[in-house]
């Protein structure tokens, strides 16, 4: 027998009504949740607590060396802040110092992904003799401290006569083991082998199939590897100060030479830390979508 049909109004109205996943926020098919009070209270703390440091940090740039000594500290900016950019300026040469950092953490992000990325889909994607070998050497390079390497290293940009140069920070960073297999481990996913077969058949070269298609599908990685690698090209004091000189100075070997004297004037300090901060900030600001495009591309699966 069959069932009868149920009137208009009725289809109506339980048309119009939600689902009931709808009204918990839940979506059978995508699975997608919305947290509760607490999850959002949670995240606002975390962001708070995380976003203190860089809070305090414009903060005691804008205040007095005598106004930080204070207890308790003022928690709102103060009226010095430009009185002690300008005693960073003339402490140290910063604005040397912001350009040489940008051409070495600049030079060795671009270098860093290309070659990086080159790698990452040989070792991803073609056949050849020794590939599990050499990744593996590649990987277990990692593993070795790189203050092992500092004397020979040095010994070489010295007989190159490279030495007080930015060539001798920027070249041996153009390439990284880390990037090799991040890039090698993002390609795994994200490159069908389907695509790079079609390619084949179309006739197209590897050099042809890496700038045509590796590399428009591995752009989220290449983001997320450059910013990581413009923050530790940008971040590291170790070699710069060793192979520059206070003549060439990147920006952190220059914010060394801030606060001098026998009581060390914390707010030009922080100052120089403000000025060598915000191109990180404008990095991330440029490559935040395609960061985030990647992680999510990640994290979803099917």
């Amino acid at each position: 027998m069959t069932a009868l049909a149920a009137p208009p109004s009725e289809r109506a109205a339980s048309a119009a009504a939600p689902h009931p996943a709808r009204r918990r926020g839940t979506s059978r098919a995508g699975r997608t949740m919305h947290g509760g009070k607490l999850a959002y209270a949670f995240l606002i703390v975390a962001v708070l607590v995380s976003a203190f440091p860089f809070y305090w940090t414009i903060v005691a740039a804008s205040r007095s060396n005598a106004d930080l000594a204070k207890v308790p500290p003022s928690l709102l900016p103060g009226p010095h802040l430009i009185r002690n950019f300008e005693a960073v300026m003339e402490e140290a040469d910063i604005g040397k110092a912001l350009l040489n950092s940008l051409i070495v953490s600049g030079s060795i992000t671009v270098g860093t992904v290309l070659c990086c990325t080159l790698a990452g889909f040989a070792f991803a994607k073609l056949r050849f003799r020794g590939r599990g070998a050499l990744l593996a050497v590649t990987v277990g390079t990692m593993m070795i401290p790189p203050q092992l390497g500092v004397i020979p290293l040095f010994m070489l940009i010295a007989k190159l006569q490279w030495v007080n140069q930015l060539q001798s920070v920027i070249l041996p960073g153009l390439v990284s083991a880390f990037g090799v297999f991040f890039m090698r481990q993002f390609l795994v996913q994200a490159l069908p082998d389907e695509l790079i077969e079609a390619a084949r058949v179309d006739g197209a070269s590897s050099a042809r199939i890496f700038w045509s298609i590796v590399v428009p599908i591995a752009r989220p990685g290449m983001a997320v590897l450059g910013l990581l690698t413009f923050m530790a090209a940008w971040n590291d004091f170790f070699w710069p100060i060793i192979a520059l000189s206070s003549q060439e100075p990147t920006v952190q070997v220059a914010l060394r030479q801030l606060g001098g004297g026998y009581v060390h004037d914390q707010s030009v300090i922080m100052a120089g830390t403000l000025l060598g901060t915000l191109p990180v900030l404008l990095v991330f600001g440029l490559l935040g979508r395609q960061i985030v495009g990647g992680i999510m591309q990640g994290a979803v699966k099917g």
